[in-house]
């Protein structure tokens, strides 16, 4: 087992579980004999998934499951009443809060047979399986859709891979011999940043070896987030909600007449959702407010196999600025924030921490990252999913979504996925810390809606040209 996934394996806590939490809900019913089929038939191919962990002098060691059985894994379930949105959310956030059996291989699937009539599936499989891309393409492979081809240039490759991961540009200078040199050491070592093999490039490796150090200290004296509400000690019980989709063609008509990307919009609106919640519970969100949130980024090329499964990305800390109230100002920001972590190699660098800490001591790996995530009080991750719809077994997946852990004190995982030309919002939280994540997701849509009129009133579009005056939109916004 890599350095990086004996860190997941051991950051489970009573607090907090390491598990990647799924959700897929279907258009009609599916039988729990063709799941089991389908999943004997490709999930299993993937070895990890009957592997079990065992414990040796030097560490963990991936092992075949001699008594595996797919019932083990794939349950039965049936929801209260009439099976509702609201039944599957709290059976959804029961499942979060139980550890999986560690004697045998860690997931299991929930095959749920009374939701609304239809079915649904809940996932619970442990982080240090894989990493939540690699487990989307694992997904896609149980599909009825055929699977994703390669593109056949190079730029091709290259614009595909930029469109679902903005950071590539930013990374592949030394993305691949980076992660290369952390999964065989734990380390960093010098040439992998490529001085040895290209000495006429010193300067130009000087200068990413300067920001590397910047980024690090950044990340290692990285001061709290505001204090509110949503920071504190968790219980270990979870709470779900989730929103009917926004159209993602509306999405992209108001990126594209704001200037600003899907991205740098859906994390405005997360924030003023954020902002919404502390205000509307009395709490004051004054304009230097923030809500700093866990952002996973892949550093795994889209076109590499994932037969052999892992963990290859890294963390990048995004404050999210709650305390602006003007939308258009909060996109912004937003957007020059996203920049400026883009410009550096702060995933990379989390990547290395949590490899350097999986070969530490459990006691010093513990504390060290409890530290590290305690500064901050969300994860969010933002998926794009297929923009068909897909099927599983013959049956219709009607919607999709995927929530990864949450560290330490963490209590607040925000997922935003977009599937099928819908975006999909979604919140977990711990109970102590937000009883009711239905109030935050209450608060997405009408920050988008905001965006929108501010659209309207001034039509010339590209609100990110120019500064607003001061007061500008107010009396609408």
């Amino acid at each position: 087992m890599s350095s990086v996934d004996t860190a997941w394996l051991r950051m489970d806590s009573s607090r907090n579980l390491m598990m990647i939490v799924g959700v897929w809900v279907f258009g009609a019913r599916l039988a729990y004999e063709d799941m089991a089929r389908l999943l004997e038939e490709r999930l299993l191919a993937y070895r990890r998934f009957r592997q079990r962990v065992e414990a040796d002098a030097i560490g963990y060691q991936w092992v075949d499951d001699d008594r595996f059985r797919i019932d083990r894994h794939l349950k039965r379930a049936r929801l209260r009443g009439a099976g509702s949105d609201r039944e599957l959310q709290r059976f959804t956030a029961r499942l979060a809060a139980q550890p999986l059996d560690p004697a045998h291989p860690l997931w299991q699937f929930h095959l749920v047979e009374n939701y609304n009539g239809t079915s649904a599936m809940v996932a619970r499989i442990h982080h240090c399986i894989a990493d939540g891309i690699a487990l989307v393409r694992v997904t896609l492979s149980l599909t009825d859709a055929k699977a994703p081809t390669v593109p056949r240039s190079d730029e091709e490759g290259e614009a595909a891979e930029l469109e679902s991961n903005p950071w590539v540009p930013y990374l592949k200078p030394i993305t691949r011999g980076t992660v290369a040199a952390i999964d065989a050491t734990g380390t960093l070592v010098t040439k992998s940043l490529g001085v040895v093999a290209n000495p006429e490039r010193l300067a130009d490796y000087a200068q990413v070896g300067s920001r590397l150090v910047r980024d690090t200290l950044a990340i290692l004296l990285m001061s709290n987030d505001t204090p509110t509400r949503l920071k504190g000690t968790p219980c270990g019980r979870k709470a779900i909600a989730w929103n009917d989709p926004l159209p993602l063609d509306e999405v992209k008509a108001v990126c594209r007449g704001i200037g600003a990307s899907v991205n740098d919009v859906l994390l405005s609106c997360v924030a003023g959702a954020l902002r919404r919640y502390l205000l509307g519970r009395g709490d004051e969100a004054a304009e230097d407010c923030e809500v700093r949130a866990m952002v996973p980024v892949n550093l795994r090329p889209l076109d590499e196999p994932i037969a052999a499964l892992g963990n290859r990305f890294g963390l990048v800390p995004l404050c999210l600025p709650v305390g602006i109230a003007n939308p258009v100002e909060r996109v912004r920001e937003v957007r020059r924030r996203m920049d400026e972590l883009k410009s550096g190699y702060q995933p990379i660098i989390a990547y290395f921490l949590l490899g350097a800490a999986g070969v530490l001591p459990h006691a010093v790996q513990t504390g060290a990252l409890e530290y590290l995530g305690n500064k901050g009080t969300a994860v969010m991750t933002n998926v794009p999913g297929p923009n068909e719809t897909i099927g599983m077994a013959g049956v219709p997946v009607t919607k999709v979504m995927v929530w990864v852990p949450q560290s330490g004190d963490i209590g607040i995982g925000v997922s935003i996925l977009s599937y099928a030309g819908g975006v999909q919002f979604g919140v977990m939280s711990d109970t102590a810390l937000c009883p009711e994540p239905q109030a935050i997701i209450d608060g997405f849509e009408p920050e988008f809606e905001r965006l929108v009129l501010a659209l309207a009133m001034l039509p010339n579009g590209l609100l990110l040209g120019r500064r607003l005056a001061p007061g500008e939109l107010e009396h609408v916004l």
